[in-house]
Order: C-alpha cells, then sequence, then structure tokens
C-alpha cells in the first residue's frame, strides 16, 4: 500500500481542503462539514468536473473530494470557493488508505470512482483500487442501501470491476446509474468520449439492513 499524503501546503483563506488530525483515528464527519446531512465521497476527484456541479445541484448532500494531486485539489479548491459550495470539502489523501482506515464505518451514502487509474500493465493490476478487497472495504463504511458508482473508459478494468461485485452478490446488487448522475461528465470522459471511446458505468447497492 502507498504511504498515505497530507497536505502540507498553507491552504487559501477560506478553504475547502481539510486537513486530517492524525493517521489513526476515523474522521467526524462534524468536524468537516458545517451542516450534518448525507455524505457523498467521491475517491480520485481529479480537476472536480463532476464533484463541483453534482454538489452544485444536490445542495442537501455533503460532498468530499479526495484526490492525492495538489494541483488538481487546488483548482477543486477555487472552483468549489468560487461557486460557494458550503456543502463542499476536500481531503489531499490516498484513496485506498482513506477507505481502508479513516472513514467512518457505516456513515457514507455513496462512493463516487471515476475513471480511477487503470494500471493497464498485468504487473501492476494488483495496484488497481477495486479490486477483491473493494467490496468488503466499500461496505463497511457505505450507510445501509448506500451505492458505489463506476465510470471509467477501460474495457479490460470495467471487466474487473464487474467480475469483482459478480463475486459479492451477498454483498451488493447492481444498479442502473440514473440519467441525471450520467449526464454529470467530467473532463476525462469528454476527452475520451470525443476519441469515441465510451464510458463504462456500474453501480452497486450495498444489501446491508443494518
Amino acid at each position: 500500500m502507498s504511504e498515505p499524503t497530507a497536505l502540507a501546503e498553507s491552504a487559501a483563506p477560506n478553504s475547502l481542503i481539510y486537513r486530517v488530525p492524525n493517521l489513526l483515528d476515523r474522521i467526524v464527519w462534524t468536524d468537516v462539514f458545517p451542516k450534518s446531512q448525507p455524505v457523498e465521497v467521491e475517491l480520485g476527484s481529479g480537476d472536480g468536473s463532476f464533484l463541483a456541479r453534482w454538489a452544485e445541484a444536490n445542495p442537501c448532500l455533503n460532498y468530499l473530494g479526495v484526490e492525492r494531486l495538489i494541483g488538481r485539489l487546488k483548482k477543486l479548491d477555487r472552483k468549489g470557493r468560487r461557486l460557494e459550495l458550503k456543502n463542499l470539502r476536500l481531503i489531499r489523501f490516498e484513496a485506498s488508505y482513506l477507505l481502508r482506515f479513516l472513514l467512518p464505518k457505516s456513515s457514507v451514502s455513496a462512493l463516487h470512482i471515476y475513471f480511477p487509474d487503470p494500471w493497464p500493465k498485468r504487473r501492476h493490476q494488483d495496484k488497481r483500487l477495486v479490486n477483491t478487497a473493494f467490496p468488503q472495504l466499500a461496505e463497511a463504511v457505505l450507510v445501509p442501501g448506500g451505492i458505489v458508482w463506476l465510470r471509467t473508459d477501460s474495457v479490460d478494468y470495467f471487466n474487473q470491476m464487474l467480475e469483482v461485485f459478480a463475486a459479492e452478490t451477498a454483498r451488493f446488487e447492481r444498479v442502473e446509474t440514473p440519467e441525471s448522475m450520467a449526464a454529470v461528465t467530467t473532463d476525462f470522459e469528454r476527452h475520451f468520449n470525443g476519441k469515441g471511446i465510451p464510458t463504462q458505468r456500474a453501480g452497486y447497492r450495498s444489501l446491508r439492513t443494518i
């Protein structure tokens, strides 16, 4: 597992970037967001072209964007502040570490994972975020009935995603991506679609009831 990355640079005034107090305790949502409401998390937010628009369209939900690259995080921070989004916060961290150790148990309404690094070389595929361990980790942080939303341009990675969740039918059921959500595209997505590469999408709802 990669070493966790925390934000070291000074944040801008009124920044949406949240500093994780330590690497041992799980996040407390009331410390992150000014208003208590359901939380959705995007693991790997990129430049935030999806998350900013989706947070703006859904003010009754809180959104946490997770991104390792500081340049992308600062771009999303500027975008969120420009839109005056009170329901958006950002963390600079490795997505896999945050999922495993820092997200509160049974507290996330949805996980969004869009165009994650496909690690196309076979010897690197164990580095993929959505692997055989992922469904159990996702189930642990999702509320009962919470959903994992997936998008990728990689057919190979998408097939792996389908296989991973096909082996977890006791934990998850497949659901269709709502048209309203699918219509909010990322910059990566528009780039790939413009080159004739279609988006592969899937959603999986947790079957846990308590």
